[in-house]
């Protein structure tokens, strides 16, 4: 196998070709890397979301979402620029990330069924949340559940899927054999983030590191012990020595703050995730978007996409939840709920309505929808693109119309005199076929 990389200061286009023929493909782009500083610019006000919000983001989308790239395909034995060749380039998935929890994977008790949440999660998503909840994750102190984590994450690298752990440190529930003493509890937390973030170095390399610190207080009834701990050592204190101890674990590592708290409150916190000179100690922003009693609008949406983006660092949107219930008729957790039309109809154009919203910004990087199946759902709710039985919900094929039909680039073009064919594309892995021969080159835009 043929294999060449060529490189701008700003940008990667990386070539492997499957065949050696006479023909063969050099390529260069100029691109922004997604991800990096350069990729999350302020939008203009002329630019934010009117009446007309649809077109308005569909511009943005062509705007900020494509790359343009360029191509040379030159006669192996001679050198000489091949013109007038067709060039198909066709997208096998996306540098932006498409996600959802991943939490009954291997939990359900029906095969048939486990076979096909799996199959809808991989027909649909290349980012997956697994569990690292430390109460659930370590049920009995000195073992935790990193055998089946393992097997997911593993499934998930094999099926080209990216994995995060969620979270590494968060109050909501303290493991039962918590210690009392609080410094033994913060020298344990320390030891469970070194642990899971070395151990799963290469195989989940995404890490919200520190869980709902902007109102960490609230949690004081259900995790006395571990609230106690982070007031003790001081709100900030311990944020930051969770985000030091995992980026000691593995350098290489994504490492997210997330918080459902949208306001002030969130924004002092990342403002003071520095480090002595102050550096940041995050790589990415999560923002949680539930929206289980009715969704937001798009001044919303566009409002905290513009109040994050100005820390000049990927925001991922962490946990989506939009029911299939028409509006006004979730009544809370265990409350029962049956599945109608008008329900889908709705979770379907509030789908289209957020993600192509979120998609239309460039400081989004990543969306993950929070739960997969209605199968145990949190709150109990109708929040699954899928229902109990596995079966896609109108928002799962909706969804899927954008990220693998509208959002998804299949271009042929023809080479210049010089050789040279130009495409613009969604950012991803592509295979590049050259007409009237054997080579296929995959290539990574990013």
């Amino acid at each position: 196998m043929a294999m060449s990389d060529y490189r701008t200061p700003s940008s990667r286009f990386h070539a492997r070709c499957s065949t050696t023929r006479r023909r063969f493909l050099k390529a260069t782009a100029a691109l922004c890397a997604m991800g990096s500083v350069c990729a999350v610019p302020r939008i203009g006000r002329a630019e934010r979301p009117n009446s007309d919000w649809l077109a308005e983001a569909e511009e943005r989308i062509e705007k900020h979402r494509k790359q343009e790239i360029v191509g040379v395909v030159t006669d192996e034995r001679t050198g000489r620029p091949s013109a007038d060749v067709e060039v198909t380039l066709t997208q096998k998935s996306h540098a932006f990330l498409f996600g959802c929890n991943i939490f009954r994977w291997g939990k359900i008790e029906s095969p048939e069924l486990e076979t096909a949440y799996r199959d809808r999660f991989r027909e649909l998503l290349n980012y997956a949340t697994a569990a690292f909840y430390w109460p659930s994750y370590e049920r009995r102190r000195g073992e935790p559940n990193h055998a089946y984590t393992e097997s997911l994450a593993r499934w998930c690298n094999e099926n080209g899927i990216a994995v995060k752990g969620h979270p590494l440190a968060w109050n909501y529930s303290d493991p039962w054999w918590l210690p009392d003493d609080p410094e033994t509890i913060r020298r344990l937390q320390m030891e469970r983030i070194t642990d899971c973030v070395s151990r799963f170095a290469g195989l989940i390399d995404r890490w919200d590191v520190v869980n709902e610190a902007a109102r960490f207080q609230g949690k004081r009834s259900r995790a006395p012990k571990m609230t106690g701990m982070w007031e003790k050592t001081g709100k900030m204190e311990f944020t930051r020595q969770c985000f030091v101890t995992a980026r000691k674990a593995n350098p290489q590592a994504t490492l997210l703050i997330n918080d459902y708290e949208v306001g002030p409150l969130y924004e002092e916190v990342i403002d003071q995730l520095v480090d002595e000179d102050g550096n940041r100690l995050y790589d990415v922003i999560g923002i949680q978007s539930h929206q289980h009693r009715g969704t937001w609008d798009n001044a919303k949406i566009w409002d905290v996409c513009e109040r994050f983006a100005r820390f000049g660092v990927p925001l991922h949107f962490t946990e989506t939840t939009i029911l299939s219930l028409p509006p006004g008729q979730w009544k809370g957790q265990g409350s029962a709920w049956g599945y109608s039309d008008e329900g889908d109809r709705y979770q379907a154009e509030e789908v289209v309505r957020f993600y192509t919203m979120l998609f239309s910004h460039p400081a989004v990087t990543a969306i993950t929808w929070w739960d997969f199946s209605d199968d145990r759902a949190w709150q109990q709710a109708p929040a699954g693109l899928i229902r109990k039985d596995m079966t896609p919900k109108p928002a799962y094929e909706a969804l899927k119309r954008l990220i693998k039909e509208k959002w998804w680039s299949v271009e042929t073009v023809r080479t210049d005199a010089q050789g040279r064919y130009r495409a613009r594309v969604f950012p991803g892995t592509y295979d590049v076929r050259i007409a009237d021969t054997d080579t296929t080159y995959e290539i990574d835009v990013v």
